[in-house]
């Protein structure tokens, strides 16, 4: 029986191996090869999403969202969406109730969405409310990750530019590897869910 907690101490995080997207990243700024990769990813058993948004150090402004990262098991797709908007491929992927949607304070993420356009959800399965019913109280996707998988999630490309010109490959693979890791997550939750798991309550002194 797999042994968790439900407060992990942050200090624990940087001495973990590194979690990285081990597939292939495709970089989609046109609406064609946006149809293209919704054409591929409707066809997948399961999928991670997430979103980037340039980080505004300007009190009082905001950018709309840049990216929207949509990953299968071997391949994700960063759908730039500053470049070529909001196309009617991704929304109807987004409203598609056929396929296990997967993401982590996800409803943020479609709150943001809708302000670039208005549109109806589909069924989405949100991984901080699978893990507050498992008794765990620390759900951000670094601290959740270390605590179910024993790896890092990197964030030191979170307040990059997610505007620029081009993304950077270490842009790249922290997109992949952000929404990816929303699959693996998932997963493991249910093997856990299925096969048994104790969580160990944590003293407050013990956790950061």
């Amino acid at each position: 029986m797999k042994r968790i907690v439900d407060r992990y101490d942050k200090s624990h995080i940087a001495d973990l191996p590194r979690a990285v997207f081990p597939g292939h990243i495709e970089v989609i700024t046109s609406e064609r090869d946006a149809e293209r990769a919704v054409h591929y990813l409707q066809k997948q058993p399961i999928l991670g999403f997430d979103t980037e948004t340039r980080p505004s150090f300007t009190k009082g402004r905001q950018y709309s969202v840049a990216l929207l990262q949509v990953s299968s098991q071997d391949v994700c797709f960063l759908f730039r969406l500053n470049q070529m908007g909001f196309p009617l491929c991704l929304v109807n992927l987004l409203k598609d109730d056929s396929i296990t949607k997967v993401g982590l304070s996800w409803h943020d993420d479609l709150r943001s969405l809708s302000q670039r356009k208005r549109f109806k959800p589909g069924t989405f399965v949100e991984l901080q409310n699978m893990a507050g019913e498992m008794g765990i109280e620390d759900r951000s996707l670094q601290k959740l990750y270390a605590n179910l998988l024993g790896k890092k999630i990197s964030k030191g490309q979170q307040l990059t530019n997610w505007e620029a010109d081009s993304l950077s490959e270490s842009q790249q693979q922290y997109a992949a590897t952000d929404a990816w890791a929303c699959i693996q997550l998932y997963k493991e939750m249910m093997r856990m869910q299925k096969e048994g798991f104790e969580v160990e309550v944590k003293k407050d002194e013990e956790t950061d």
